[in-house]
């Protein structure tokens, strides 16, 4: 069976992630604690918005109500990426080659290792960042769909458009498909890899009854996991032309009770679910086998983090009821 190392915290986990063997766990107040030999806690942010692994350089980027844009390391260790006073920073992704994007208002910035800064502006507030897996390419999300930016050159962005509000977003894997969640309670998607001059192929993943705030890739990028329902919606993409015309799986419903967060396997085609009673189930997406990881606690589930190997899952809700699971066998 597996077993919960619990950690109480005082709020709102916004975001976890294992920095090597370390499990972080970051509070909307802008704590930061580590479970390293201890309970060690730093204070990053007044206010936090906004927390990813950055698995290339095995760090977290955060951005903050204070407008700084922070780098912090597996031993604990702050550095400051960027600074926008009076700004509030909602959005950051890292990139490759030591790249990393912020934003606040109408404009995306992308820093590159070297300390310079690209800007690009938009004419609607930017509400999603993600960079490509190859190649030093940026998505932003906005209202009416994604501009999609080559970083070192010059140049008209790709406008992928789609009416309504797109409020993240996200690469595959193989970088073959952009996709966005909406205000709308709805994903839709654009293929990527047509030929000059081929008409763009939309992806309409719709029947959400809630706001969709949680999606995870598959190891190898053949799946697509979302919250959103009182089940994970798997939408399957190993077809050239994605889910187009194909129906999802739905993993681990539950009537009545919303799942609030998913987190694909790094190896298995497994997701651990997260719900809004605050239990974790795993599921597996060959039959549908359910193992229960965690009963239901206190609030739902907001982060959740697979270390490297796939053995623990590390968990936060918005009560601050968070631990880490150790997966037997």
């Amino acid at each position: 069976m597996p077993t919960v190392a619990p950690l109480d915290l005082q709020g709102h986990v916004a975001g976890v992630a294992f920095l090597g063997d370390v499990p972080f766990f970051a509070e909307s107040s802008g704590l930061i604690h580590r479970l390293d030999h201890g309970h060690k806690t730093v204070e990053a942010h007044e206010g936090l918005l906004s927390c990813i692994h950055d698995e290339a350089t095995g760090t977290l980027l955060t951005g903050g109500e204070d407008g700084k844009v922070l780098r912090i390391q597996a031993d604990g260790t702050i550095s400051e990426i960027a600074s926008a006073p009076r700004k509030w920073i909602s959005q950051v992704a890292a990139g490759p080659q030591g790249a990393v994007a912020y934003a606040y208002g109408k404009t995306a910035h992308v820093r590159l290792a070297d300390g310079s800064v690209k800007d690009f502006a938009e004419e609607r507030t930017v509400e999603g960042l993600a960079f490509a897996p190859k190649g030093l390419r940026i998505a932003v999300a906005r209202y009416n769909g994604v501009s999609l930016h080559w970083v070192a050159m010059a140049g008209q962005p790709v406008d992928l458009e789609w009416k309504g509000a797109h409020t993240g977003v996200t690469f595959s894997p193989d970088g073959r498909f952009v996709v966005t969640s909406m205000q709308e309670n709805a994903l839709h998607g654009w293929k990527l890899d047509t030929k000059p001059g081929a008409e763009t192929r939309h992806m309409r993943m719709t029947g959400y009854p809630a706001k969709i705030k949680s999606v995870s890739w598959s190891a190898k990028g053949k799946w697509l996991a979302s919250s959103g329902a009182p089940a994970a919606i798997v939408w399957p993409f190993q077809a050239k032309d994605g889910p187009m015309g194909k129906a999802p799986l739905e993993l681990g419903t539950r009537a009545n009770i919303m799942v609030t967060q998913v987190c694909c396997h790094p190896a298995e085609e497994i997701a651990a679910i997260g719900y809004a009673d605050g239990m974790i189930m795993v599921v597996r997406f060959t039959d549908s086998k359910e193992v229960l990881l965690r009963r239901p606690g206190k609030g739902a589930i907001t982060a959740m983090a697979w270390n490297k190997t796939g053995r623990q899952l590390a968990f936060g809700s918005e009560a601050g009821d968070s631990g880490v699971v150790d997966i037997a066998g």
